[in-house]
């Protein structure tokens, strides 16, 4: 047994059992399909507690030690982990994650996981999508208030809640990728999903007050 991973991941799931009492979100555009695929940036991972149905949502989360404290939070909140990363069981997560889709439930994946570059989209989500017919769902979130704690260790901007904090999660337009795409054309819905959660993200930051008051 590790203690510091049992000790860190015990401190983890404190923050976010005390958090959730104080912490207030709020979804726009929240996807009326049954099945989807989220894709949020790495930062964004605490967002996936606003999704609906948490116990049919599954997250691919790495094998890394850091990624067991993460697995066990992310458990705590009563999601779902499939462990594996590009590095490490990259092709048995995607296969698990596939299987997860085709059992019709959820999945979700750090798009820029699981070292970067930050906020650049990885090519698997696309092919996950090409090959299950199930749509991509763009995911993040935002607040202007100034409660959050920067990790500014983390490669990926992590920002975590702390304390009465208002967020807003925005969810984007389903993308479709056609069972038969290219390659061609797995990299223009790879480069379109990254413009896509960028215009959604501006649009939230600049936005944020408006949304706020519908």
């Amino acid at each position: 047994m590790d203690f510091k991973v049992d000790f860190l991941s015990f401190l983890v799931k404190a923050f976010f059992k005390i958090e959730e009492q104080f912490a207030w979100f709020k979804n726009i555009n929240y996807p009326s399909q049954k099945q989807v695929i989220f894709a949020l940036w790495h930062a964004h991972q605490c967002a996936l507690y606003c999704c609906e149905d948490k116990d049919k949502l599954n997250v691919l989360i790495s094998k890394s030690r850091d990624g067991e404290i993460i697995t066990r939070a992310t458990k705590f909140m009563g999601i779902n982990v499939v462990r594996g990363s590009q590095n490490r069981g990259g092709a048995r997560a995607s296969i698990e994650l596939i299987q997860k889709l085709e059992q019709g439930e959820n999945i979700a994946i750090t798009i820029d996981g699981p070292k970067g570059p930050r906020r650049k989209v990885k090519e698997g989500i696309i092919v996950i999508a090409k090959q299950t017919q199930v749509p991509i769902v763009p995911l993040v979130w935002y607040s202007p208030e100034k409660n959050f704690l920067n990790i500014k260790s983390s490669w990926d901007g992590l920002r975590v809640p702390i304390g009465f904090i208002k967020i807003l999660v925005s969810f984007g337009e389903p993308m479709y990728v056609p069972s038969d795409a290219t390659k061609e054309q797995i990299e223009e819905y790879r480069l379109k999903l990254e413009e896509d959660m960028q215009k959604l993200y501006d649009d939230l930051k600049q936005n944020f007050d408006e949304y706020l008051k519908k």
